[in-house]
């Protein structure tokens, strides 16, 4: 993967930007690690990492489920001027149109068509929920500045509430980008329709008992 070619087109001129590749068996500690980074941000509402830290590990576990490569790398980038996460989840796997193809339903669909359907609710390949890709879309209609789903040929670009897809360059696998506001206090339960307690499990997770009375 051409990790010199991500940096330059998403974090020009950004300093301090981590990066981190990841298979199967490093995932969860990989997760952790970009995770605990952000903490370290105070400026950063708890109610954004809640709902973040449930939509990201679902988009690096769709590598490992999905993209028919082991290997995945993560891009995350703290712009703390403009009150922004910049993250990139990228694999160069099978694409977004032929893992949904394993699925007879979707056999027939355009590239296009595929990227659009892949962030509606239960849409899948069949070997998971189909609910990761679909969180993250909601996430972005709460605090969004920018989302960039690029798979083959095509992008679909979500920015100031606008929805696009063009045919602008060749990336092989499943490239995602995301710019979102940190400074908004967000109902996380709420990004994955309230069937997953997800801020107790961001606190479970990532918060020592101590800590947790301060967060209200």
């Amino acid at each position: 993967m051409d990790i010199a070619f991500l940096i330059d087109q998403y974090f020009k001129g950004k300093n301090n930007v981590s990066i981190d590749v990841f298979d199967a068996q490093t995932l969860n500690a990989v997760y952790r690690n970009v995770i605990h980074a952000m903490t370290s941000h105070f400026e950063i509402e708890v109610s954004v990492l809640q709902a973040l830290s449930y939509c990201l590990y679902e988009i690096m576990d769709n590598v490992h489920i999905h993209s028919g490569k082991p290997l995945g790398t993560a891009i995350t980038y703290y712009d703390n001027g403009c009150e922004s996460l910049h993250i990139l989840i990228a694999d160069d796997g099978m694409g977004i149109k032929a893992s949904l193809a394993e699925n007879s339903k979707y056999k027939e669909i355009t590239e296009s068509e595929a990227l659009r359907l892949c962030l509606q609710d239960t849409i899948t390949d069949g070997k998971g929920m189909g609910f990761g890709l679909y969180t993250t879309s909601r996430l972005i209609d709460n605090i969004g500045k920018k989302f960039i789903l690029h798979s083959g040929s095509h992008k679909l670009i979500i920015e100031n509430g606008k929805t696009t897809i063009v045919e602008n360059g060749f990336w092989q696998g499943t490239l995602i980008y995301m710019e979102i506001g940190t400074g908004k206090e967000i109902d996380p339960n709420q990004v994955v329709d309230h069937r997953a307690d997800v801020a107790e499990e961001y606190n479970e997770t990532f918060v020592e008992t101590g800590e947790l009375e301060s967060l209200w």
